[in-house]
């Protein structure tokens, strides 16, 4: 997944441009210059300058701290959520978009485990291995992204099935003690009444996935999208023929995984052996 800077499409510069807007408002009715503000604050000017031009992202602190100096009443901080928004990359913010529609989400991986069940630092790990590598900054980012997705998981009202196959599980992705961690928490999560989590086993001759992890969206309205991120492309499939195809091909893996009961007992058999 290519990772865009802040602004890079129109939804999140018009966000940044309206925050950059409201600071500059409240700066000038308490007579303050950009320096001045910026001085109060610990930036530069050159830094408050670029925020109220919508050019960069401000931080929670810079928020906070303007809020407190420009006796803003909280008129400021409560632009925090719109900016967390704005960093993510829109691929992101539109698949979060649908997550939060869906009354089921259903996902087939083979490679690592599903982003939705990923704990923080296995996280880094599978985005630090990217290679061109991200910067630290661009992995701060898809990290807070993804656990920003992960809010959807405690949900009761959303039916989350998940099928890995084991090599996903037994890949020691930022090494054994973050994997063992990482399968504490598949245990965990698989507790939960509306979540199913299967394993296809490598023993397994017959493998209905092999080409390629996939998700499918069942929204609100019956509507059904699926997802895809392989390589360089990350697409959203609408087309029905393609949808059909998908849907014939999670049920098939899941019939070829494990019950979800069976799944678990092999998911604490792995931790064992980890």
């Amino acid at each position: 997944m290519s990772v865009e800077p802040y602004g890079a499409d129109e939804e999140s510069a018009a966000v940044l441009r309206t925050v950059g807007r409201v600071i500059k408002m409240c700066r000038e009715r308490a007579g303050l210059t950009q320096a001045a503000l910026g001085a109060q604050i610990g930036y530069s000017e050159e830094q408050v300058s670029s925020v109220e031009r919508g050019r960069r992202a401000p931080m929670e602190e810079f928020l906070d701290a303007a809020d407190r100096a420009l006796e803003a009443n909280g008129l400021i901080i409560a632009l925090k959520g719109d900016v967390e928004k704005a960093r993510f990359p829109k691929k992101v913010r539109d698949l979060a978009k649908l997550e939060a529609q869906a009354v089921e989400i259903c996902a087939y991986d083979n490679s690592v485990v599903n982003g939705l069940l990923q704990t923080e630092e296995y996280q880094r790990a599978v985005f630090r291995s990217r290679r061109p590598a991200f910067t630290e900054e661009q992995v701060d980012q898809l990290v807070r992204a993804r656990l920003a997705r992960q809010e959807i998981v405690p949900r009761t009202d959303t039916a989350l099935s998940f099928v890995h196959d084991e090599a996903a599980l037994r890949r020691p992705v930022g090494g054994k003690m973050v994997l063992r961690r990482q399968l504490e928490r598949l245990l965990e999560v698989g507790q939960m009444p509306h979540v199913e989590i299967q394993v296809l086993p490598l023993e397994s001759e017959d493998n209905g996935g092999l080409d390629g992890p996939f998700h499918l969206l069942r929204l609100r309205d019956g509507a059904t999208v699926g997802h895809s991120d392989i390589q360089l492309v990350s697409r959203l499939i609408s087309d029905r023929r393609e949808l059909q195809i998908l849907e014939l091909r999670y049920g098939i893996i899941r019939a070829q995984a494990l019950t979800p009961r069976t799944s678990l007992t092999y998911i604490e058999k792995l931790l064992g052996e980890t």
